[in-house]
C-alpha cells in the first residue's frame, strides 16, 4: 500500500527577495506553519545576521526550526531532513499546511526528495590535515585533485568554494568512494512529501542587490555590531562560523579596518552569496518562478497564490 504523502509548498529565492513575508501571507491563507530552511536561522542569539522572521511576523503564524540550537552545535542537512520531517508529521497532525521556507537548497530539495545520507564515521583528523593543506598549498591545489578524483563533483563546484571543496575530500578520504556517487546513494528513499515549489527571482540582478544593500543598513541599525559582538564572545561551531555578517566584521572588531570598510565587505560577500542560491535555483527545473524585479509584495503574493490554487495541492485537504 502506498503511504499518503504530505503536501509541501516550498517558497525559495535568494537572501532579501522577500521570501519570508511571501511565506508568512501564505500560510495566513492557507492556515498553514512555516518550517524554516535556513543553514543559520537554526542558531539561537543570531537574529539581525540571519534575517529571522519579526516578532510580528512569528507571532501571526507559527516557525518551526528558528533558533533551536546552540550556535557551538554543528549542523548539517542530514540533521535538518529528520527535523524538517518531525515539524511537517506534527503540523499535518493538527490539520494545519506545511510551508518550507528558505534559502539554503540543499536543505530544502534533501527533505523534499527523500534524500537518506549513508552514515560517516568521524573524520576530524581528515579535516585537520585538509585545512592544512589548504593553508599550505592553497584552494587551487586541493581543487585539482577533487578533479582527477570525481570529475563530476568537481564540475558542479565553483572553485572558490572552499567549504564544499574541503567537504568531497573529506567524503572521499573518509569513505573511498566518489562524493558524486555518496550523493548518487543518498538518493534511495521515496519522497514522502507531494511538493510545490514558488521561486522569487530578479531578470535584473542589480535590482536584488540594490535590496540587498539595503538590508545591510538596516540590520546595522537594528543592532547587528552589538550581536556580532556577542558572538564573537562565544564558542562556535564549525557550521555557525560560517554565518555571513559576522565573519566580515571581525576585521574592524580586530582593529584592521574602518567600519565602512567591513559594511562593503558584507554588502558585497551577500550578494556573492545570492548569487551561488540563484546558481543552486536555476538548476531546479520544478520551479515555478516567480520574476519579482518590479512587483510590489502584495503582487508577488497574488502570483504565488494563483501558482498555488493551480497546483491544487491543497485542495481537498
Amino acid at each position: 500500500m502506498s503511504m499518503e504523502k504530505i503536501p509541501v509548498l516550498a517558497v525559495v529565492g535568494p537572501t532579501a527577495s522577500g521570501k519570508t513575508s511571501l511565506a508568512v501571507m501564505l500560510a495566513e491563507k492557507y492556515n498553514g506553519e512555516v518550517i524554516s530552511a535556513d543553514s543559520m536561522q537554526i542558531y539561537s542569539g543570531m537574529d539581525i545576521a540571519t534575517a529571522k522572521p519579526s516578532a510580528e511576523e512569528m507571532r501571526s503564524v507559527r516557525h518551526h526550526l528558528i533558533g533551536h540550537i546552540s550556535s557551538a552545535e554543528k549542523y548539517s542537512a542530514a540533521r535538518f531532513s529528520e527535523e524538517a520531517a518531525l515539524a511537517a508529521r506534527d503540523i499535518t497532525g493538527r490539520g494545519k499546511r506545511v510551508i518550507i521556507a528558505g534559502g539554503t537548497g540543499l536543505y530544502v530539495d534533501s527533505f523534499l526528495s527523500g534524500l537518506d545520507f549513508p552514515e560517516e564515521k568521524a573524520s576530524f583528523e581528515i579535516r585537520q590535515e585538509l585545512i592544512r593543506r589548504l593553508n599550505a598549498e592553497g584552494i587551487e591545489s586541493l581543487y585539482e585533485e577533487l578533479k582527477k578524483i570525481d570529475p563530476e563533483t568537481a564540475l558542479n563546484t565553483h572553485i572558490n568554494n572552499e567549504k564544499r571543496v574541503l567537504r568531497s575530500l573529506e567524503i572521499y578520504y573518509n569513505s573511498g568512494e566518489k562524493p558524486s556517487v555518496v550523493r548518487l546513494l543518498a538518493k534511495k528513499n521515496e519522497s514522502r512529501y507531494e511538493s510545490v515549489y514558488i521561486g522569487l527571482f530578479f531578470e535584473n540582478r542589480e535590482v536584488l542587490y540594490d535590496r540587498i544593500n539595503r538590508r545591510v543598513e538596516i540590520m546595522l541599525q537594528n543592532g547587528l555590531l552589538d550581536e556580532a559582538e556577542r558572538f564573537f564572545s562565544l564558542k562556535a561551531s564549525e557550521t555557525a562560523v560560517q554565518a555571513i555578517g559576522y565573519k566580515e566584521l571581525k576585521p574592524y572588531f580586530d582593529g584592521e579596518i574602518p567600519l565602512d570598510e567591513a559594511k562593503e565587505n558584507l554588502k558585497r560577500a551577500t550578494r556573492r552569496y545570492a548569487k551561488r542560491q540563484l546558481t543552486w535555483f536555476n538548476k531546479n527545473p520544478d520551479i515555478n518562478r516567480i520574476n519579482r524585479d518590479n512587483m510590489s509584495d502584495d503582487e508577488v503574493f497574488s502570483a504565488a497564490c494563483e501558482i498555488t490554487d493551480a497546483s491544487g495541492i491543497f485542495k481537498g485537504r
